[in-house]
């Protein structure tokens, strides 16, 4: 099955679907022997240690994530601390707490089940503090550790038929995912997790590189068997999502590509056994590309414009003056996030406080599958409980217009419990936030490979309404969902949409002294 094949996307999209029945007919428990290694180790394969107190860029978090460095500035080129400071503040432990059975390392991007399935490798040239090579980084000991010596960004640059962030790229960052690690506890909706959990790391490190005056973008165009064969990948167990090149060069060659043999690299097993969902396996095959001809025809189709039209009582969103907006850095933001388990139903945020997150949340990514610049694949909608200035009720974000638009008004918190797999967070939170897209004109426009951009795009996006968030001190946290209740419940106007991802919003309820 190919790209074009889309039943593929639809079949895995329809089973892996929550409803009140599935959870109920199909649950499952969790075998805490067996938990998964939370980092990939290669036992036989020297560190080599990262600066752990990188200087830090001083810059507003808002800034950051809204206004990225553009990508035709010359040579711009990183240098080891640089991307010591990427991979720390997108994919390294920031607190660890114990519990009973151990410890828990918390990292610096939300995660689904905080199970980090994401693994981050580094394609580089000869940069300053660092030799050329395929490198793997692991979080636990702040290292890289060399896979392969010599510089092999001509095999990035041809898997993306040229792609010319990453042909100028002197560094290009690889995200994966591993199928088991989150497998473990979600089963096979985990290939949604891959897009929302690497969504999440992604606004991450888009800020820290936007912040360091580096650019970057998502590239999702690529030859898969080409990148999964650079990283040594065993692919019924880890496989390339997407490409972030770092930086620009204007060199005007690059070294060509080279040999890529299987390394057969020992790594120490993530459980004693591994379940396998062969859902997600098919269906990241089916929206794999298989040649360059195939990325350069995938990238080169018309873009899928907006379908949603307003409707309703219209609120238009204030903007506040950039002078009265929150000044915490990145850094700050991002060692200060976490995932919040409690909100205060009793607590409201304010119009403004709100306005701020949607606006500079969804000012467009830089990603190769989203033209024209600015646009964006996902409907934001919200159910909002406790917001100074706005109604209670359900509300459609015009976000070129920058206005809520009402579509039904009434307290909506028994529903939101529902809606969020019957969980508390929704209903006590101030706002919720639902990402729909239209799969249809997307899964008609990208293939299959269009479900890995909406659920990117949707955790990438995610990820900065966390940093929005936090930046004003208030809490956020991703949540599941039943997915045809969410249509029902916004529809008419969600008529034909689907359920992508949910985050809740709201002010952290404080803990009592022990």
């Amino acid at each position: 099955m190919n790209n074009r094949e889309i039943q593929a996307a639809w079949k895995y999209h329809n089973g892996s679907k929550h409803s009140y029945w599935s959870i109920r007919n199909h649950p499952h428990f969790l075998d805490w022997a067996n938990r998964p290694l939370p980092f990939k180790i290669y036992p036989k394969i020297e560190p080599l240690p990262l600066l752990r107190d990188v200087p830090q860029t001083g810059v507003a978090v808002l800034s950051a994530i809204s206004e990225p460095v553009p990508s035709s500035l010359p040579d711009s080129v990183p240098g080891v601390q640089d991307l010591a400071r990427l991979l720390y503040f997108s994919a390294g432990i920031t607190k660890q707490r114990a519990y009973p059975g151990g410890e828990i390392y918390f990292r610096a991007a939300a995660c689904t089940g905080a199970l980090y399935e994401i693994e981050l490798y580094v394609v580089s040239s000869d940069l300053r503090g660092l030799d050329a090579g395929v490198y793997h980084f692991n979080p636990a000991d702040v290292s890289l550790r060399l896979l392969r010596k010599g510089d092999f960004r001509g095999n990035l640059a041809q898997a993306t038929a040229m792609e010319p962030a990453v042909a100028h790229a002197p560094a290009t960052i690889i995200c994966t995912g591993t199928y088991w690690r989150n497998a473990w506890k979600y089963q096979a909706r985990t290939y949604r997790h891959f897009g929302w959990d690497n969504g999440t790391l992604l606004a991450n490190m888009l800020a820290v590189s936007a912040a360091s005056g580096l650019s970057a973008e998502i590239v999702l165009g690529f030859v898969d068997v080409e990148v999964n064969r650079l990283l040594d990948l065993d692919t019924r167990r880890e496989v390339s999502l997407c490409l972030v090149p770092i930086g620009r060069t204007s060199e005007s060659s690059l070294p060509a590509p080279r040999e890529a043999p299987a390394l057969g690299l020992e790594t120490i097993p993530l459980s004693q056994h591994e379940v396998e969902y062969p859902a997600m396996l098919e269906m990241h095959d089916a929206s794999s590309l298989e040649s360059a001809e195939e990325v350069n025809q995938w990238r080169s189709k018309p873009p899928v414009l907006p379908s949603s039209v307003l409707a309703g009582e219209a609120v238009r969103l204030p903007r506040l003056p950039e002078e009265e907006q929150p000044k915490d850095t990145t850094e700050q933001v991002i060692l200060r996030r976490g995932s919040t388990r409690t909100f205060d139903r009793a607590a409201s945020i304010t119009l403004a406080q709100l306005s701020t997150i949607l606006d500079y949340a969804t000012r467009g990514l830089p990603a190769d599958f989203l033209e024209p610049p600015g646009a964006q694949l996902n409907d934001l909608y919200l159910i909002v409980h406790s917001v100074q200035g706005l109604k209670p009720g359900a509300y459609f974000f015009g976000r070129e217009q920058n206005t809520l638009d009402l579509l039904k008004e009434g307290e909506f918190r028994a529903e939101a419990h529902h809606l969020g797999l019957e969980q508390e967070l929704p209903a006590d939170a101030c706002v919720d936030i639902f990402f729909l897209a239209d799969l249809k004109p997307i899964l008609e426009r990208y293939g299959n490979r269009g479900y890995r951009a909406v659920q990117l795009e949707a955790g990438t996006i995610g990820g900065r309404i966390y940093l929005a968030a936090y930046s004003q001190h208030l809490g956020a946290t991703g949540l599941t969902f039943f997915d045809d209740d969410v249509i029902n419940f916004f529809s008419p106007h969600a008529k034909d949409k689907s359920a992508i991802f949910l985050l809740a919003i709201g002010k952290p309820r404080k803990r009592k002294p022990q």
